[in-house]
């Protein structure tokens, strides 16, 4: 394990906040469908992504740290 002079032995990011980061990447991707003019079947799936996104979130930040 790395240690950094300042901060102490260096940690790797909880499997929590890891989680947390993929669901919101997955609620931006949702948005970023949602508001995009191309294609009518990639808009019609954003609501449900971003659906799915959300619930992720908040199951994942009930998980203990």
């Amino acid at each position: 394990m790395s240690t950094t002079p300042e901060r102490g032995p260096a940690r790797q990011p909880s499997r929590k906040r890891r989680l947390e980061r993929i669901a919101m990447a997955i609620m931006a991707l949702g948005a970023l469908m949602m508001f995009q003019p191309l294609a009518l079947a990639i808009y019609s799936y954003s609501f449900i992504v971003i659906l799915i996104g959300t619930a992720m979130f908040i199951v994942v930040s009930h998980f203990a740290d």
